[in-house]
């Protein structure tokens, strides 16, 4: 059973804040990603597979917690290739960075085409087929969280703990989120391309070219307060021109 001595200890509160705020950010993608997804849904499923997908992915994140020794098996070499090892968790990070491009520039195309209209007109996705994706970019982003969370501190209650209050954190905000980018076609293909960009580097942080998460997240904090603004000066040049209320 975990020893509780923990919540005595100033210095455990504040990897407790360091981590849970880590997991927010580190899940900032991944609200992104289940918001566009939820998006090919009737209305009336979306907020049910927001809701399922970060719960999915909060249990396992907590599972892999408690399989640490499993978790640190990904991390061993299973094979070489021209010099390069390869572990599991190498495979992992390529392969959902791979499956990140591809739905990212497959959505991406679908909306410069203006083919999600036509999309729309037609039968729906099926809602288990939506989970599923979900699911599998969860395994992806869990098993990242997961390593950092690991590598950080050493008290497991601190990990759960910050994993459930992230999660917490990215249910409450997923709504508004979603809702935000869907209302603002630039804001969506913004948050698509950031998508891109994690993409690419899952890609090369599996090839042991890692690119540091602070540039990639800076880019994307710079380029989100660019598009806010440039929202802010369309709103304000739409109330400067609008024909004046008659008494």
């Amino acid at each position: 059973m975990t020893s509780m001595h923990w919540i005595t200890d100033p210095q455990a509160w504040i990897a407790l804040f360091t981590l849970t705020a880590l997991e927010i950010v580190l899940g900032i993608d991944n609200i992104i990603f289940i918001g566009i997804l939820a998006t090919r849904l009737p209305t009336s499923q979306r907020g049910r597979a927001r809701m399922l997908g970060l719960g999915i992915g909060m249990g396992l994140r907590i599972v892999l917690l408690f399989s640490l020794t499993f978790i640190m098996r990904w991390t061993v070499p299973l094979f070489t290739v021209l010099k390069q090892p390869f572990s599991g968790r190498d495979l992992i990070l390529i392969a959902g960075g791979l499956f990140l491009i591809s739905k990212t520039t497959s959505e991406i195309h679908s909306r410069l085409e203006g083919e999600e209209e036509i999309l729309d007109q037609r039968k729906p996705p099926a809602f288990a087929g939506i989970l599923v994706q979900i699911v599998l970019l969860d395994v992806v982003f869990s098993l990242d969280s997961v390593i950092t969370a690991v590598g950080m501190v050493d008290e497991m209650a601190i990990m759960v703990i910050a994993v459930l209050i992230g999660v917490g954190c990215m249910m409450a905000a997923a709504g508004p989120i979603t809702k935000f980018v869907e209302r603002h076609p630039t804001v969506t293909m913004l948050a698509l391309s950031f998508l891109l960009l994690i993409g690419v580097a899952l890609i090369a942080e599996g090839f042991h070219q890692e690119i540091p998460k602070g540039y990639i997240y800076f880019a994307m904090a710079f380029s989100a307060l660019t598009e806010v603004l440039n929202l802010k000066m369309k709103k304000s040049a739409q109330k400067r021109l609008a024909p004046p209320k008659l008494k």
